[in-house]
C-alpha cells in the first residue's frame, strides 16, 4: 500500500486545480495515491480531473453523481483510500515542496504517530502572510510524542482537516466521519486529537492556504453558517459516549464557544439581521453544555460568555460595541479621507447617477479607447441584429476622431456626454477596463471580452515579473475586476486562468471569442478583396509575421532581417508584417515596404483581415497566434528570445516544446533555421500538421463562428447562451488563399 493517500475534495475551483494537483504530483517522495473526488463540479474540474488520473497512474479519479459539500466528498475519498496515512488538502490550496518526504522522515524517526501535525502560510493575491499563530507551538514540540491530555495547549493549533497526517488505521478504528454542512472539519479534527495516543508536529510550512477573495464559502454570508451548532452538537454527542475523555470537555467548550462568536461577529458569515437568533442559539448551546466547574477566559471572550450565560444580546451588542469603537476609528478616518476624494469628480456625473438606467443603452470601448476593433465590435455587430432595441456608444480618444467609421454613435472621454453616457447605460462592453473613475450602479452590467488566450502571465500572476507591472497597481486592477459581471473565454486553458489571476465573481461566458466569428464566416470572394486590399498579387503565398511588444524592451527593432528573409524566401512568396499597436509607426518597415520588400501592415486597422489574407503566420508569443489556429493554416514559432520573453513576463506553458498541444507547428530559434523551414517545406508538412490540429483542439474550444450570438443572448437578451458549440471537426473555417507556394 501507499505511504500516503491525499484526499482532494472538488468544487468549483477549475482555476487552482492545476496548480493543487502540481504541487502533490511533484513533490519529491513518490509513495502517494491522490483520491481526487469531483462533488458534481458545474466547472472544467471533472475534466481536468480526468486528465490528470489519464496521465498519471497514482490519481484515481472520483465522480460523485449529486453535489454533497466538503464532508461528504472528503467521506467518499476516505473510503476509497488505501495508504498508511491520509491527508486532505483543499482544492484550491497547494503543499510545499518538500513536505510529503519530510513527513515521512518524521514517521521513521519517530516510529509512527497517530496524528502528525504541520504548519501552513496564508496566501493573498499580492502574495504570502507571515508567521502564523501557532508557529511556536509547533517549534516548541520539536520532536516529541504526545498526548493531548498531557499538552492540552496543543489545542490551539489550527484545527482544521487539512494539516495534518492521520493514521488510517485510527481514523478508521474510531469510525470519524465528516458531516455535511459547513464547519464540518472542527467536529473530526477536535475528535480525532482528544482520542489520539501519539500525537507529533513537524516544525515545516506545509501548506499554502489561499485566501481567495471570492469565492470561500466562509466569507459568502447566509444561513448556511447556522450548521456550526448542529456540527458541534455531534461532537459533544460524541463526548457524551466517552466518559474517559470527560478531561477534554472544558477545553473543548471554551473553543467551541469561541468559534460561534467568531461567526457571529463577521458580517461576511453572520447577517445583520440574523444575528439575534444566531446569538440566541449559541446562548442555548452555552448553557446546555456549560461544564461545571467551567472558568470564564479573560478578557473580551470573557464577557461575551457572561452575556451568553444571561442570555442578553442587549448586553452581548455592548461589550461588542466597546470592543468595535476601539478597532474602527482608524478605519473612520481613512474613510473620511475617501469621501473628500469623492467630491472632487462630484458634479454631473453623481447627478447623471440618480437618474434611471437605460435599458437601452449599451457603452463600448476597446484598447483603452481606440478605434472600435476586436470582440467588442464584434458583440456590437451582433447586438444590431438580435438585440436592435440596445444602442451602443462607442468611447474613442479625441485623437482619433477623424479615423471613425461612419454611422457610429461615440463619446469622446471626460466629455459631457461621457459622463451622461457612462452613469445612465444598462451595459458596459470591454476588452480591457473601464476608467477607475466608473462606479458601478446596481443593475449595471460590465462584460469583459478579454483580446486574447494568455501565454503571457497576466492579472495578479505579473506581481512576479516586474519588467511586466511596472507602474501596476494590483489592488486597483482588483477593484476594475470587481465591476465584471461576465468574462469571455474561448478555451478551457484561458477560463482557468482568469478565474484565478482576476479572483472575483463574474460569470464565465464559455462562448468562444467573438472577435474569432469571422474566420468561420468569411468566404472565398471576402479572401480575395482583402488580399486586393493589402496588394498582394494572385498567387502569391502571403505569410504573416505580427510579433507581440516586449516588457523587457523600450520600443521595437525587428530582430529579423526582414529583407534576407523575403528574399531567401523568393518570388513566390510576401511578408505583410505588423508592428505590436503599442509602438509607433516603424522608419525601418516603412523603408522596407518602399522598397517593395515586405508589405506594412502595421497601420490595417483590421487584424482579422490581415489573417484571412495570409497563407501562414510566423508566431511568436502574440495571441493572435491562438486566434489564427481557428483557420487550420500553417503557424511557424520564431522564438529567438524564448528564454529571455519567458522568465521577464512569465508564461502558462511552453511554446517551443514540440508537444502536441503546447507547441502549433514548426519551431526556429534563428533567423537561418526560420529561412530553413520554409525552403524545406517543413512549416506545412506532416509533422507541423499533426502538432496543429493538438494546437486547435486545445486552444480553439469554443470557437465555432458563434460566439457573439451566444454572449448577445445571453447578456442582453437574458437568454441561454446558444446555439450550442459545434464539433471541431463539423466546422469548415473560410478558405485558404490560392496558389500557396510548396517549396
Amino acid at each position: 500500500m501507499p505511504r500516503f493517500s491525499i484526499v482532494v475534495p472538488i468544487f468549483k475551483v477549475q482555476g487552482y486545480l492545476r496548480e493543487c494537483l502540481d504541487s502533490v504530483l511533484d513533490q519529491s517522495f513518490r509513495d502517494i495515491e491522490v483520491i481526487a473526488v469531483n462533488d458534481c463540479s458545474p466547472d472544467s474540474s471533472g475534466a481536468i480531473v480526468d486528465e490528470y488520473a489519464a496521465r498519471d497512474e497514482r490519481v484515481k479519479a472520483v465522480h460523485l453523481p449529486e453535489n454533497g459539500g466538503l464532508g461528504r466528498a472528503r467521506n467518499a475519498g476516505l473510503a476509497r483510500a488505501t495508504g498508511e496515512y491520509v491527508l486532505f488538502l483543499d482544492s484550491d490550496d497547494a503543499y510545499t515542496p518538500g513536505l510529503l518526504q519530510a513527513l515521512a522522515d518524521r514517521l521513521d524517526a519517530v516510529g509512527g504517530l497517530d496524528i502528525l501535525a504541520f504548519d501552513h502560510v496564508r496566501t493573498y493575491w499580492w502574495g504570502k502572510g507571515g508567521r502564523t499563530e501557532a508557529a511556536d507551538l509547533i517549534e516548541q514540540a520539536g520532536t516529541d510524542v504526545f498526548r493531548l491530555e498531557e499538552r492540552p495547549e496543543y489545542l490551539n493549533l489550527f484545527l482544521v482537516a487539512w494539516n495534518k497526517a492521520f493514521r488510517r488505521e485510527f481514523f478508521l478504528k474510531e469510525g470519524f466521519q465528516y458531516a455535511p454542512g459547513l464547519y464540518e472539519d472542527a467536529p473530526v479534527t477536535y475528535m480525532a486529537m482528544v482520542t489520539a495516543e501519539r500525537i507529533g508536529c513537524l516544525n515545516q510550512v506545509g501548506i499554502e492556504y489561499r485566501q481567495r477573495r471570492q469565492g470561500a464559502i466562509t466569507k459568502t454570508p447566509g444561513r448556511k453558517h447556522f450548521d456550526i451548532f448542529q456540527q458541534y452538537e455531534g461532537l459533544f454527542a460524541f463526548l457524551a459516549e466517552r466518559p474517559e475523555l470527560a478531561w477534554a470537555k472544558p477545553l473543548l467548550f471554551e473553543r467551541a464557544v469561541f468559534h460561534m462568536l467568531f461567526a457571529l461577529k463577521r458580517p461576511e458569515r453572520v447577517r445583520i439581521a440574523d444575528r439575534e437568533e444566531f446569538f440566541k442559539l449559541t446562548s442555548a448551546f452555552y448553557r446546555r453544555h456549560l461544564p461545571e466547574g467551567f472558568t470564564l477566559p479573560e478578557g473580551q471572550t470573557g464577557d461575551d460568555m457572561r452575556a451568553l450565560a444571561k442570555g442578553s444580546h442587549r448586553a452581548f451588542q455592548t461589550t461588542e460595541l466597546v470592543d468595535r469603537v476601539k478597532k474602527t476609528s482608524l478605519k473612520k478616518a481613512r474613510k473620511a479621507k475617501v469621501k473628500v476624494g469623492k467630491r472632487a469628480y462630484a458634479g454631473l456625473y453623481a447627478v447623471e447617477r440618480r437618474r434611471a438606467i437605460d435599458p437601452n443603452l449599451a457603452v463600448y470601448s476597446s484598447y483603452w479607447n481606440r478605434l472600435p476593433a476586436c470582440s467588442p465590435l464584434a458583440i456590437y455587430e451582433k447586438a444590431k441584429e438580435l438585440a436592435p432595441q440596445v444602442r451602443g456608444v462607442w468611447v474613442v480618444r479625441a485623437d482619433l476622431a477623424d479615423q471613425i467609421p461612419a454611422g457610429l454613435d461615440v463619446v469622446v472621454p471626460n466629455s459631457r456626454r461621457y459622463w451622461e453616457v457612462m452613469a445612465r447605460a444598462k451595459y458596459f462592453v470591454n476588452n480591457v477596463n473601464f476608467s477607475d473613475a466608473i462606479v458601478k450602479r446596481p443593475g449595471q452590467v460590465h462584460l469583459q471580452t478579454h483580446h486574447g488566450t494568455p501565454l503571457k502571465r497576466m492579472g495578479i500572476d505579473q506581481q512576479n515579473y516586474p519588467a511586466s507591472a511596472k507602474g501596476m497597481n494590483f489592488a486597483k486592477l482588483l477593484q476594475r475586476v470587481d465591476r465584471w459581471d461576465f468574462s469571455v473565454s474561448s478555451n478551457e486553458h484561458s477560463t482557468e486562468h482568469w478565474e484565478r489571476v482576476y479572483p472575483a465573481a463574474f460569470e464565465s461566458l464559455d462562448v468562444g471569442y467573438p472577435r474569432n466569428d469571422v474566420y468561420y464566416r468569411a468566404g472565398a470572394e471576402d479572401v480575395a478583396r482583402i488580399r486586393a486590399d493589402l496588394g498582394i498579387a494572385p498567387g502569391k503565398t502571403a505569410v504573416l509575421y505580427a510579433p507581440t511588444h516586449r516588457d523587457y524592451q523600450k520600443g521595437w527593432t525587428p530582430t529579423l532581417d526582414l529583407a534576407r528573409v523575403a528574399t531567401e524566401l523568393g518570388d513566390d512568396f510576401v511578408l505583410l508584417v505588423r508592428s505590436h499597436y503599442f509602438y509607433t509607426q516603424n522608419p525601418r518597415l516603412q523603408r522596407l515596404a518602399e522598397q517593395g520588400a515586405i508589405i506594412d501592415v502595421s497601420g490595417y486597422p483590421v487584424v482579422e483581415d490581415l489573417c484571412l489574407a495570409s497563407d501562414a503566420l510566423i508566431a511568436d508569443y502574440s495571441s493572435i497566434t491562438f486566434d489564427y489556429a481557428n483557420l487550420d493554416r500553417p503557424i511557424v514559432v520564431f522564438a529567438d528570445d524564448w528564454q529571455v520573453y519567458s522568465q521577464s513576463r512569465g508564461v502558462t506553458f511552453d511554446l517551443v516544446s514540440g508537444r502536441p498541444g503546447d507547441t502549433p507547428g514548426a519551431v526556429a530559434t534563428t533567423e537561418d533555421a526560420l529561412i530553413d523551414t520554409f525552403r524545406s517545406g517543413r512549416w506545412q508538412g506532416p509533422e507541423a500538421a499533426a502538432l496543429r490540429a493538438a494546437f486547435r483542439e486545445r486552444f480553439c474550444q469554443f470557437d465555432d463562428g458563434n460566439a457573439a450570438e451566444r454572449v448577445v443572448r445571453r447578456v442582453f437578451l437574458n437568454e441561454a447562451a446558444k446555439p450550442g458549440i459545434l464539433p471541431l471537426n463539423d466546422r469548415t473555417p473560410a478558405p485558404a488563399p490560392t496558389g500557396a507556394a510548396a517549396l
